[in-house]
């Protein structure tokens, strides 16, 4: 996968210009979106925004860094890798300091944008904070348990997530985790046993995916957002 930043065309797009006196250049307000492809039956992608090409060959599971991207409403294409016609064209707000994640959900015959606002602020000291996604399209509701290595399921820590739901932040202690998810209702019914390392200082995203193709064997893709 290769990210690049648009030269002069994302200079135009962020509309720096010269004042024309000794002020020099005037900066424009700017927030940042990156691209996430989580459509497990789509081929790789290209990703452009407003017209011009930011992200190429984007396979599934993979995203791009956080790109600076002008405040104000967007444009957003997905179109396969030497394919002009686009899978997802999506026109998305952008505010100034705020962080996006722009995803490519769903199996590709019903491939639709999903645009989540990011908070990027720092964890409390020895702390990591995660939310978690349901991102997997064959999937019905489930519940999440997140437990020591080894421990009995115990409670749910999130109950009847549907498909494409996204949790609140959770502050949790650095350390490892194991991550079960179920079927609604469905203790004995494990579909994702899966250990998660979170150290401190990150902010992360845990997303239930299936295989390339779609179906088992589903799992957990961790996007660290950002660490400090």
């Amino acid at each position: 996968m290769k990210v690049r930043l648009l030269g002069l065309a994302l200079v135009a797009v962020l509309g720096l210009a010269a004042c024309g006196d000794d002020d020099g250049p005037t900066e424009v307000a700017t927030g940042r979106v990156r691209a996430v492809h989580l459509s497990p039956d789509a081929p790789t992608v290209d990703v452009l925004l407003d017209g011009d090409e930011v992200v190429s060959n984007v396979p599934y599971l993979s995203s791009s860094d956080y790109l600076d991207v002008a405040a104000g409403n967007r444009t957003f294409r997905v179109e396969p890798v030497g394919s002009n016609t686009a899978v997802i064209e999506a026109t998305v707000p952008v505010a100034e300091d705020v962080d996006y994640t722009l995803l490519a959900v769903n199996n590709v015959a019903d491939i639709e944008p999903l645009y989540l606002t990011d908070d990027n602020t720092a964890p409390a000291a020895g702390q990591a904070r995660v939310r978690v996604l349901h991102g997997a399209p064959s999937v019905g509701a489930v519940d999440v348990y997140v437990t020591a290595p080894g421990a009995p399921l115990g409670a749910p820590a999130l109950t009847n997530v549907p498909f494409k739901a996204v949790s609140g932040y959770l502050a949790v202690p650095a350390g490892t985790y194991q991550v079960r998810v179920t079927p609604t209702g469905l203790p004995g019914t494990v579909a994702i046993d899966q250990e998660i390392t979170a150290p401190a200082g990150v902010v992360a995203t845990a997303i239930a995916v299936e295989a390339q193709g779609g179906g088992a064997p589903l799992a957990i893709q961790v996007l660290v957002d950002v660490a400090f």
